[in-house]
């Protein structure tokens, strides 16, 4: 493969190419320096969310020992040339998705809590698009190899994830056929099918009875997300795409086979790191799975979905797949944390400004277990998080489990050790102006420099 960080081609941030009279959208490079004059606001700063559906095989998971001198867990070993950049920590949990396995992956980046009368709220990726939006053409990509979005707006809707990794190319660097003029009254056209849509709901709503007024709100919120993003859209027309060298083209704009799960998921992180290196946007999230599901990985002999092998009784065999799984999928989280060391821009490897956050929103997934997340904290040593220890939160003196089985807890060990608090410090290195997210309770100082 021809690696697309070469930028040979990448001349200026808004490259004025005067014989065309069009601007071109670019990573920051040393060149833009004077440009910059020093200020530090416009260096961007990048946010990953990545979900492992249905926790993890915790007996050889677990990490017996905290701080440096720790030993990475047997899943865990592909990331050990990572060691100086990553914090595994152990211990975190969300209050209120305890004992509620459904809503495990719904309210990983939310914390919500979600009633039969309650909505989810906002997940920490869509709040930091609120800072964020504004330099990039995308305010945020979402991804799931099974259709399941962990984006949430901010009133709590989810929003819609893409699964086919040529979809998710074409739509951020191939200009649409038929040119901008035509672009432009697709759009127009759409925003004033919205704009009837809101017009004829205003009326029909005072026709409707409380629990249907509730359901149309819902979806008319729905209706305005898109109307926003048309509106975005319309207003990015006159700036080109970045141009991708033919032979990343040919790697990337391509669809994958489940069955083919590494180079899937190698192939969704490396357009990650190219809309991150030419700046189209820099928050992304992306689902591997479902909890009801999640992938099989019969390229290592491995043909039951990670439900089903989550769901073990013991079984040594079903235990011994579930671990190999784990590992499998670490080792291409790890293959994303080389792509993020290897590109950089003016301000280095995108590793430093880039945080990435690997993890499930279930432990145990037998019993549906999740009091102790397996989380992963990776990079953005430049935006003030420091790594290379282990955190556990569970290492209490004389304290030995909730269960026959060590490693395994179905109640937290520190009540007060909430994902939120992560969520919060990542929104906060963000630049997003909040001391509260969620359930949060405080940052997690543990993580920062």
């Amino acid at each position: 493969m021809s690696h697309f960080r070469s930028q040979s081609w990448l001349i200026s941030r808004r490259h004025a190419l005067r014989g065309l009279g069009i601007t071109m959208a670019l990573p920051l490079l040393d060149c833009m320096r004077p440009l910059l004059a020093g200020d530090k606001a416009v260096r961007p700063r990048r946010s990953v969310f990545i979900y492992l559906p249905n926790g993890v095989n915790t007996t050889a998971y677990e990490m017996p020992t905290s701080g440096a001198d720790y030993k990475l867990s047997k899943p865990l070993a592909a990331l050990e040339k990572h060691r100086k950049v990553i914090t595994p920590i152990s211990g975190l949990h969300h209050p209120h998705g305890l004992g509620n396995h459904h809503n495990c992956s719904t309210i990983w980046l939310t914390g919500g809590k979600i009633g039969p009368s309650e909505r989810n709220t906002i997940s920490v990726d869509q709040l930091m698009t609120q800072v964020t939006a504004p330099q990039t053409r995308y305010s945020s990509i979402e991804m799931s190899n099974q259709g399941h979005s962990l984006a949430y707006s901010a009133d709590g809707i989810q929003l819609p994830a893409q699964a086919s990794p040529g979809v998710v190319f074409r739509e951020m660097f191939t200009e649409p056929q038929g040119g901008i003029a035509k672009q432009r009254r697709g759009l127009q056209r759409q925003a004033s099918i919205l704009d009837a849509v809101l017009d004829e709901s205003k009326s029909l709503g005072n026709q409707l009875g409380k629990d249907d007024r509730g359901r149309l709100e819902q979806y008319l919120t729905s209706v305005r997300e898109v109307e926003i993003r048309t509106q975005r859209a319309e207003k990015w027309l006159d700036t080109p795409r970045p141009k991708v060298e033919p032979a990343v083209q040919s790697q990337l704009n391509r669809d994958i086979a489940m069955e083919r799960l590494g180079e899937y998921l190698r192939t969704m992180y490396d357009i990650m790191v190219l809309a991150f290196q030419t700046d189209m946007t820099r928050v992304a999230s992306f689902s591997t799975g479902n909890e009801g599901q999640g992938p099989a990985v019969p390229e290592i002999g491995i043909k039951q979905d990670r439900h089903s092998l989550s769901h073990h009784n013991g079984n040594p065999k079903l235990l011994q797949d579930l671990l190999d799984s784990d590992a499998f999928n670490i080792k291409q989280f790890s293959y994303f944390l080389d792509r993020l060391s290897e590109v950089k821009d003016a301000d280095g490897p995108l590793l430093d400004t880039t945080m990435a956050l690997y993890g499930s929103g279930m432990a145990y997934g037998h019993s549906h277990g999740n009091a102790s997340l397996p989380i992963i904290l990776a990079g953005g040593t430049q935006l003030g998080f420091k790594h290379g220890t282990h955190i556990d939160f569970n290492l209490i003196k004389d304290f030995k489990g909730y269960d026959k089985h060590p490693g395994i807890y179905f109640n937290p060990v520190n009540s007060k050790a909430h994902l939120s608090n992560l969520l919060l410090t990542m929104a906060q290195k963000m630049d997003v102006k909040t001391d509260k997210f969620a359930d949060s309770n405080g940052t997690l100082s543990e993580v920062l420099a």
